[in-house]
């Protein structure tokens, strides 16, 4: 008999003259090593030399891992590998409500344990926290100082600004402990030398289907800034000593911006190197502070100045007329951001228009109107909370006399 094929092509490891192991370390070199007695050792589980790659029989095969009965592979901590994306959103919402529990349970027993302490019973199921007060709510402390500040703001259909303005004003001033209150000087559309009861369609305050158009422009007066002013001087409370005539689209950003009594004269806060529109010299618009004193001493504003613009420009006049110094913040190195400007001309277009007789009217001063002269009736007086912070809004209906000043209405 031939000798069988195997035993010509015996391979090293089955003569003896290999060891076959486990290597010490993964990263161990797949090279054969020699020992003593002449023996090589080759590592399980590494590449045979190249001589013998060829040869037929391979290399012994790593174990595979163990598999569960779902046949997912397990990690060597014993969890799944491969998970569902139910599985991950039931065991968030678990954990989301054992942590709702904990907080619920460890609240009620603060509860108890502060009333137990003073001596209360607390019968029943436990309560629930109390919700903590809005950063916005602010009372009011003597000792913040004597004077209160009226915050007067002119104002016609500009409900997002004043959405805005009411609560960053309320946390601001509060912020600077200064006592304030604000009035939204709310300008109604018709004037009062109109009878409503024999022209009811004058009473339409919104747009209304007909097959007839109907021209309301005659009925609706235009805005008057400075006669609002005048008479929410004259409608703020005794318990206020000065005021701040108040832009609404104009916010404060700079907490170091001085909203205080302004003794020595007026004020001027949003001062030309501030505002982030205008730059001129005699500009007093924007935030001006006044003593109450002050601005009778000034006999207000010129109810004059109908339509936008120019009724600042004049009042400018009427201080230095009066003999007062003008002052503006100092020591502020925030620029042009000291303010945010809520307003958008191509949302909130104003109204410019000047007529022959107006254009000479706007640049001279008015020597008898003003505080003394101002024509209005208050249709409504409503204390309001704007996201927590209070305000009282005046609807106001002004005089216009049409003779004195016939550019006061639109048409």
């Amino acid at each position: 008999m031939f000798p069988s094929r195997r035993k010509a092509a015996q391979l090293p490891w089955e003569d003896g003259r290999w060891d076959i192991s486990l290597c010490p370390s993964p990263r161990s070199p797949p090279l054969p090593q020699k020992e003593p007695g002449g023996r090589e050792r080759i590592c399980r589980g590494s590449s045979l030399p190249r001589p013998l790659a060829g040869l037929g029989s391979a290399a012994p095969q790593r174990k595979p891992p163990p598999q569960d009965n779902r046949g997912s592979r397990l990690l060597p901590s014993g969890l799944p590998r491969k998970c569902s994306v139910f599985h991950l959103f039931v065991a968030c919402l678990l954990l989301g409500f054992l942590s709702l529990l904990w907080l619920q349970l460890s609240c009620s027993g603060d509860m108890a344990r502060a009333a137990r302490g003073q001596g209360q019973e607390t019968p029943g199921p436990p309560r629930v926290c109390p919700p903590e007060p809005p950063p916005e709510h602010w009372e009011e402390d003597a000792s913040w100082g004597p004077h209160r500040l009226a915050v007067l703001v002119p104002f016609r259909e500009r409900f997002e600004e004043l959405l805005v303005f009411v609560p960053h004003m309320h946390r601001f001033l509060s912020r600077k402990k200064i006592q304030h209150h604000i009035y939204v000087l709310n300008q109604v559309d018709h004037f009062s030398s109109i009878d409503i009861t024999s022209e009811p369609s004058l009473l339409i305050q919104r747009p209304v289907l007909s097959l007839h158009p109907v021209d309301l422009s005659a009925a609706f007066a235009k805005f008057n800034r400075a006669a609002l002013i005048n008479v929410g001087f004259l409608e703020s409370s005794n318990s206020t000593d000065y005021i701040a005539m108040h832009d609404v689209d104009l916010l404060p950003l700079n907490e170091e911006l001085d909203y205080g009594f302004p003794e020595a004269g007026p004020f001027h806060v949003a001062s030309p190197e501030l505002h982030p529109l205008y730059h001129y010299k005699t500009y007093v618009g924007g935030i001006l502070l006044l003593s109450k004193q002050h601005y009778q001493l000034c006999n207000g504003m010129s109810n004059r100045f109908w339509g936008w613009g120019r009724e600042d420009d004049e009042f400018y006049r009427r201080i230095k007329g009066a003999g007062l110094q003008l002052f503006r913040p100092s020591g502020i190195t925030t620029g042009y951001k000291t303010f945010h400007h809520l307003h958008d001309p191509a949302w909130r277009k104003r109204d410019q228009k000047r007529i022959a007789a107006q254009k000479q009217e706007q640049f001279k001063v008015d020597r008898e109107g003003g505080l003394s002269t101002v024509k209005y009736r208050v249709d409504s007086r409503t204390a309001l909370s704007v996201g927590g912070a209070p305000c009282t809004v005046l609807n106001i209906m002004l005089d216009c006399d049409k003779a004195a000043t016939p550019w006061c209405t639109f048409g």
